[in-house]
């Protein structure tokens, strides 16, 4: 098939299900994800997404909103997890299902290009060594803000591996992308684990920032519509 076929069947499946969404609408949650799970029409189990808008600057450095959460459903997606790690630590890491284990060998391979890993994990005491990847890795680097930098790496391991464990990072524009379950989930799944994230960013909301925090959201499966979530109801929800 050529490609811009393959786009038309595309455009015309989209299509289709974005008409189910009245664009105007700002649905209850449960509402909002069964639309979603009724939009969702890929061969593969779609994954369900939500975009939270805050309001908050993450220009100025108290501002930006970042950490991870534990979703009680899971995310339905496991991931390769690469520790940095020494002995017992390294242990540890290996028995909970880590998939490369290493110090400076492992730094090694990565500056030599390896790069078959989805999450990177280190101990306090690697830190120093790790820090010579920085300029390669950039973003991907281990975190003590997004809790990658950690002396219980067996907890973070297993939480990752289990595919509970989600991170979350304000954007440019003041928006937090975060992965929520799969569309074959059931619908309160799917629901209790965005409760659990929207109730995490609230106690992350940071004290410098000003008037409706939580200003929007929006939830979707892969190449699906965005369906608008009613904030009131879902802060509601929450605040249960």
């Amino acid at each position: 098939m050529r490609k811009q076929d393959r786009k038309h069947i595309i455009s015309a499946r989209f299509k289709t299900e974005a008409a189910k969404v009245e664009r105007t609408t700002q649905y209850e949650p449960l509402a909002a994800l069964e639309l979603v799970k009724a939009t969702s029409s890929t061969k593969f189990d779609s994954t369900v997404d939500v975009a939270i808008n805050l309001g908050v600057d993450p220009r100025q450095g108290d501002q930006m909103v970042r950490g991870t959460t534990e979703l009680p459903y899971g995310t339905g997606k496991s991931q390769k997890v690469a520790v940095f790690a020494k002995g017992a630590n390294a242990e540890a890491a290996t028995a909970a299902g880590a998939d490369e284990v290493g110090a400076e060998e492992l730094i090694a391979k990565i500056q030599n290009g390896w790069r078959d890993f989805d999450v990177l994990v280190a101990t306090p005491d690697m830190m120093p060594a790790v820090g010579k990847l920085g300029r390669l890795l950039a973003a991907r680097m281990p975190n003590p803000k997004s809790g990658t930098v950690t002396t219980d790496v067996a907890k973070v391991v297993n939480a990752i591996k289990k595919a509970t464990r989600v991170a979350y990072r304000v954007d440019k524009g003041g928006i937090v992308h975060a992965p929520i379950g799969k569309a074959s989930f059931p619908v309160e799944h799917l629901q209790e684990n965005m409760k659990v994230l929207i109730s995490t960013l609230v106690k992350a909301k940071p004290s410098s920032s000003k008037g409706r925090y939580i200003q929007k959201i929006t939830v979707s499966s892969s190449m699906g519509p965005g369906v608008c979530v009613d904030v009131a109801t879902a802060q509601r929800t929450v605040d249960k």
